[in-house]
């Protein structure tokens, strides 16, 4: 059966599994691995290959590939997530802005309107009703400091 089917057939289907392995077992490296095969498979069916230069292109495009993935694909990824937004991350989203003590800051500890809600909040001690700037954020504890 399979002298029957090109062999470029057999290498899209490794790419296929190799990038469905992907989807199960996350981690970026098969997806590469799998590129590496496709690639490989575009390659015999423009330049037929005998078995031992069809490995040797696939070892050679899966490294180049996954070479891609190491110096191009992922610094860019690194790049965005540390300029992505604050969205899942409620306590940053707050880094900046201005609210009122609700409860007086005593020990360096009070709370804070935010919203709807109150929020912990930590810092010199401060009367109710102080307009306080988010510093930092601790947990899920807010850091302040008196708004200038």
């Amino acid at each position: 059966m399979f002298a029957e089917v090109a062999t470029h057939y057999l290498w899209w289907i490794v790419a296929l599994l190799l990038i469905g392995a992907e989807v199960l077992l996350p981690g970026y490296f098969l997806l590469w691995i799998g590129l590496g095969a496709a690639a490989t498979g575009l390659l015999v069916w423009v330049v037929p290959l005998p078995v031992l230069g069809q490995a040797t292109a696939f070892v050679l495009l899966a490294f180049l590939s996954c070479a891609i993935y190491w110096y191009q694909v992922r610094p860019r990824l690194r790049r965005q997530d540390r300029s992505e937004s604050r969205l899942n991350r409620r306590g940053e989203q707050n880094i900046g802005r201005q609210y009122v003590l609700a409860e007086a800051i005593v020990n360096g500890r009070g709370k804070a309107r935010v919203g709807d809600g109150l929020w912990l909040v930590s810092g010199p001690d401060l009367p109710v009703g102080t307009t306080v700037e988010v510093v930092a954020v601790e947990g899920n504890t807010l850091q302040v400091k008196p708004a200038a």
